[in-house]
């Protein structure tokens, strides 16, 4: 199979199974050079963890790193850095019931039809453990667009029908806590709208055809598990706004070109123009249910799927460092490739 990498100067390849022996990445075209934080990166992987809230899945992972090459002595070398994570809370015989029924909204099928195999322990490469290397590999693009001042910070501002207007880190309102828990009582799960800053881009990231800014973000966020819809800027909201009211004049401010609003959400042409970047991503409901679903086996033939294993009732808090990472990832990528080192 093929697109298990992202990126064209920093590029990262991942690989590994939800319950094969582990799951990992290699990046090539990180600078040499640069100190790393080996605890910092680790911190990432810890906040995607499951098991630490009631509505996450319960499989309990340690997510410990191990880097197998490209540092010494505490700084980059220039060599592809290669990563693993070894899986331990591996229970296969959850999936046994799986293993000739197509779930509902889940690769089993398309997978199938592709390949004429799949593996259906928790969804094999398909499952949103993969993400684990994601993570991990934008932990370092982080490490690198910190030393360029460049921050990037994802919040909560939906969780099913409830509206956060400024979004969190972590879940805390009754209201969405006691809703959650009664979809976990039910067997049922929903989705949510995560947003994103990126401060610090100098103007002049992205390419004007097919490697726009955003087109590379929109791309790097839709290839996230569950992700369903990505907006910049003004997004959707400008297509009832006039054009007087949503262009972003320029005007300088201290000797700097800057624009008095940001309806651009920092991108024009495809290409930074030094604003604060901006964007939401959508996240559909989990498609695993704690509760039977009608469904079809491989010969076509009706089958009821019982609802059982272990999963998320919503995978939005623990999807923000995922989607820092890939913002991360693209960033530092268009950084490289514009000669900064």
């Amino acid at each position: 199979m093929s697109g298990n990498s992202i990126g064209k100067a920093f590029i990262l390849t991942t690989f590994g199974e939800s319950h094969g022996v582990a799951v990992g990445g290699v990046i090539d075209g990180f600078p040499a050079n640069l100190e790393i934080n080996v605890s910092y990166i680790q911190s990432e992987l810890d906040r995607r963890r499951s098991g630490k809230e009631f509505f996450s899945s319960p499989r309990i992972e340690e997510d410990k790193l191990e880097i197998l090459s490209g540092l010494f002595e505490g700084k980059s070398t220039g060599a592809p850095i290669a990563f693993l994570v070894y899986n331990q809370d591996q229970r296969p015989s959850d999936y046994d019931h799986l293993a000739n029924a197509f779930r509902p909204s889940h690769a089993d099928y398309t997978w199938k039809q592709k390949f004429g195999i799949r593996d259906p322990r928790g969804g094999g490469r398909a499952s949103a453990r993969e993400t684990l290397a994601r993570v991990a590999g934008g932990a370092f693009a982080k490490s690198f667009l910190h030393t360029k001042n460049i921050k990037i910070v994802a919040g909560i501002c939906q969780i099913g029908e409830y509206q956060i207007p400024d979004p969190v880190s972590h879940i805390s309102e009754p209201q969405i806590l006691s809703f959650l828990e009664q979809l976990k009582a039910d067997g049922d799960t929903t989705g949510g709208v995560i947003a994103c800053t990126i401060s610090g881009v100098p103007a002049g990231l992205g390419e004007p055809v097919f490697d726009k800014l955003h087109a590379d973000l929109a791309k790097a966020m839709l290839s996230i598990n569950a992700v369903k819809g990505f907006e910049y800027g003004s997004g959707f909201r400008s297509a009832s706004m006039k054009g007087s009211e949503h262009n972003d004049l320029f005007v300088n401010k201290n000797g700097v070109i800057r624009t008095l609003t940001n309806h651009s959400g920092g991108i024009q042409g495809g290409i930074s123009n030094g604003e604060d970047i901006y964007f939401r991503v959508a996240f559909k409901p989990v498609a695993t249910l704690m509760k039977d679903q009608d469904t079809v086996n491989s010969d076509g033939e009706p089958t009821v799927l019982k609802g059982k294993g272990r999963h998320d009732v919503c995978v939005v808090p623990r999807a923000l460092p995922i989607v820092e990472a890939m913002a991360a990832l693209v960033i530092a990528d268009h950084m490289i490739r514009n000669g900064e080192r």
